[in-house]
């Protein structure tokens, strides 16, 4: 890959200051077919991130059974993904920054994909907990590079609801798994055990997407980070030709927006100011988070069935419980652009703390679905919402480093967690372990609301 010297000042590398950028050209787009279908491909890749991780919470009781595990190895099983998490959310949003958004999507699908395959045939847990962590080293970094991307990629005037409607997508993940596994679980389809099959149904489908992502562009902004701007011009032209071919006028880029070219950024450099108060906060945020959206899909089973529930019908509350995941991600699109980011990631975070209570407490099965589902569409009003406000605190040349270390965090959380609210559960049962919960979220609220900007309406490239 071309790396930008400084001692060269060609006219391939450098935009004249009489010339617009290409970010500034980026933001001046409308809403184009492109941006819609881009949109749809980032959010299948999301999906099987979402598929992953509530894949194992899902089965944990069937998983329990098929290998006669202990309370520390189904601990060990649940978690192992997410400690591969952590490490792919690092290397592939460092990836993003150093070698483009697209080629880091590629590696990251096509590893997820080989390694959940290989799951399926899993003859004792600790083949499944490596295999888990291998493919989590690929999936990991799907969120801090779907945020990266599609903040590149989209017109700040419409960016967090294009975001949203992507993970409005991939949040289908959810009760998708969830269906499949109620359905499939008392099942030997060919003679495969139906646990089985969810592993090969994720892995094919990984694959599907990892080919159709091989044809998106790469982002122009970042290009143009790299000093490679006859690239990025030629994207960008693209988009605008579309934009012309349907009609729709282009006003004058922003003179002002001009990103910082350095196609070596360091990795300090998110410690530095003006990024250092952003990311200790939203680092903070990210360790928060967990307790309340991966808390839920971690322990949601083993509850039902602590509250006397057989494991079909505690798959089944909680599969309908999932689809608050979709419907608390559509419902917040209307929202995240006509009220401040900041504000709506706390007041979502607070209405998961009262919810994820009444599903602790609840015993009847209409109770526990309607708080459950409460509190699974208040944790993905809150996740749009978290989404689209981190990757807005950071320009394009640090902003898949920036995201991949905060969500490395968010993973590495959500593998201590099984270790935190397993016990809790079995010790002192649900409602100190969704008391817990809710105390997680005031924290963040605090977090947030004292140390967090405010980002709507903000260029992807502002520098400070």
């Amino acid at each position: 890959m071309h790396h930008v010297d400084p001692s060269e000042s060609t006219n391939d590398q450098l935009i004249t200051s009489a010339e617009p950028s290409v970010s500034a050209r980026m933001d001046r787009l409308p809403v184009l077919r492109s941006h819609r279908l881009i949109t749809v491909i980032v959010g299948l890749g999301v999906f099987f991130d979402q598929f992953e991780n509530f894949l194992a919470a899902t089965i944990s009781k069937v998983l329990q059974n098929e290998f006669d595990l202990t309370g520390t190895t189904l601990s060990l099983v649940l978690a192992s993904a997410f400690l591969g998490q952590f490490l792919g959310a690092i290397l592939m949003g460092r990836l993003a920054d150093r070698v483009g958004r697209r080629a880091a999507f590629v590696v990251n699908l096509l590893l997820y994909s080989v390694f959940s395959l290989i799951a399926a045939f899993a003859p004792d847990a600790a083949w499944l907990i490596v295999c888990r962590f291998i493919a989590g080293v690929g999936i990991g970094g799907e969120y801090a590079l779907a945020d990266s991307y599609l903040s590149d990629l989209l017109p700040k005037a419409v960016r967090g609801r294009y975001i949203a409607w992507a993970y409005t997508v991939s949040f289908l993940g959810i009760p998708f798994v969830g269906l499949l596994a109620h359905w499939l679980v008392p099942l030997a389809p060919l003679g495969v055990a139906g646990w089985r099959w969810l592993f090969v149904i994720g892995s094919v489908g990984g694959f599907l997407v990892w080919f159709i992502r091989r044809h998106v562009p790469e982002s122009p902004r970042w290009l143009e980070t790299q000093g490679r701007i006859e690239e990025a011009r030629s994207v960008v032209e693209t988009f605008e030709r579309e934009a012309e071919q349907a009609g729709k006028s282009l006003p004058e880029p922003d003179p002002a927006i001009r990103p910082a070219q350095e196609a070596k950024v360091p990795f300090g450099e998110i410690f530095r100011t003006p990024f250092r108060k952003r990311t200790l906060m939203l680092s903070v945020m990210n360790i928060l988070q967990v307790f309340g959206y991966y808390g839920f899909g971690t322990v949601a089973v083993l509850v039902l069935s602590a509250k006397g529930f057989d494991v079909v019908e505690s798959i089944g509350y909680t599969a309908l419980t999932y689809f608050g995941y979709p419907i608390g991600s559509l419902l917040v699109v209307p929202f995240i652009e006509k009220f401040e980011r900041k504000y709506l990631v706390m007041f979502t975070a607070g209405l998961m703390g009262v919810f994820g209570l009444a599903f602790g407490l609840g015993e009847n099965p209409v109770w526990v679905v309607v708080a459950g589902m409460l509190f699974t569409m208040a944790s993905n009003m809150f996740s749009n919402s978290y989404h689209v406000f981190m990757a807005e605190n950071f320009p394009t040349r640090v902003r898949g480093t920036a995201s991949g270390f905060a969500y490395s965090l968010s993973k590495l959380t959500s593998a201590f967690l099984p270790f935190i609210l397993l016990p809790l559960l079995s010790g002192a049962g649900p409602v100190l372990v969704f008391s817990v919960v809710a105390l997680a979220m005031a924290l963040l609220i605090l977090d947030v609301g004292v140390f967090g900007d405010r980002t709507t309406g903000r260029s992807a490239d502002r520098q400070a």
